[in-house]
C-alpha cells in the first residue's frame, strides 16, 4: 500500500469517528427560522411595552403586560423546539441516520442542566416583578447550554454560546437595552449561524 493511500484510509476513520461521536442532524435552516421566530417577538414585545396603542389590545382582552410578553415568550419556544425537532428528523431521515442514539441523548443531557437551571430562575425572577433581569438570564443560561453541549455537534454551536454569554452579561449591565440583546441574541444570531451551518455542512 503507499504512502497516500494510507493517509486516505486514516483520514476517512478519522471522518467515521468523527461523525459517530456528533450529532450531525441540527439544521441550519431551523436555527434561521428560530431567529426569525424571535424577531418577530422581538417587535411584539416592543410593541406591547413602548407603544401606547397597545392598550387597546391588552384592555380588550384583560391582561397585563407581562402575562401577554410571557404568552409571546412560551409561543416562540414551542415554535423553535417543533421547528428544530422535525426538521433534526427530517435532515437524519435524508442522511439515513437515527435522531435518537447515543450521542444525541449526550448533547439532551449536557444542555438540559444549565437550560432547567435558567428557566427556574428566569421564572422566580419574573413572579418578583424582576422582569429587566429575565432577558438576561435567559442568554447567559442558553449560553452556557450551548458551550456545554457543543462537544457534541457543531464547533460553531460553542462559538455562539459563549456570544451569547457575553450578551446576557450586557443586560445586565444596561437593564434598558435588555429587549434590543434579547433580539439580537435569540434573532440575529441564530439567523447568521443558521446560514453559517446551512452554508458548510449542508449545501
Amino acid at each position: 500500500m503507499e504512502q497516500k493511500d494510507l493517509y486516505k484510509e486514516l483520514g476517512q476513520i478519522r471522518s467515521l469517528m468523527e461523525k459517530s461521536s456528533k450529532f450531525v442532524s441540527i439544521s441550519g435552516l431551523s436555527g434561521v427560522l428560530m431567529g426569525c421566530y424571535a424577531l418577530v417577538g422581538t417587535l411584539l414585545g416592543y410593541y406591547i411595552i413602548y407603544q401606547p396603542q397597545s392598550d387597546v389590545l391588552l384592555g380588550g382582552n384583560n391582561l397585563e403586560r407581562s402575562q401577554v410578553l410571557l404568552i409571546i415568550a412560551l409561543t416562540i419556544l414551542f415554535l423553535s423546539l417543533v421547528t428544530g425537532f422535525v426538521m433534526a428528523r427530517r435532515k437524519a431521515r435524508k442522511n439515513k441516520q437515527s435522531i435518537w442514539n447515543m450521542t444525541s441523548k449526550s448533547l439532551l443531557f449536557a444542555v438540559s442542566i444549565p437550560l432547567l437551571a435558567g428557566g427556574f430562575v428566569s421564572a422566580l425572577f419574573f413572579i418578583q416583578g424582576y422582569y429587566q433581569l429575565v432577558a438576561a438570564m435567559l442568554l447567559i443560561f442558553y449560553g452556557l447550554a450551548l458551550t456545554a453541549g457543543s462537544i457534541y455537534t457543531f464547533a460553531e454551536v460553542k462559538a455562539l454560546g459563549i456570544i451569547e454569554i457575553c450578551l446576557g452579561l450586557l443586560v445586565l449591565a444596561f437593564p434598558d437595552k435588555g429587549l434590543l440583546l434579547w433580539g439580537l441574541g435569540f434573532g440575529v444570531l441564530h439567523i447568521i449561524y443558521g446560514f453559517i451551518v446551512y452554508k458548510k455542512y449542508e449545501s
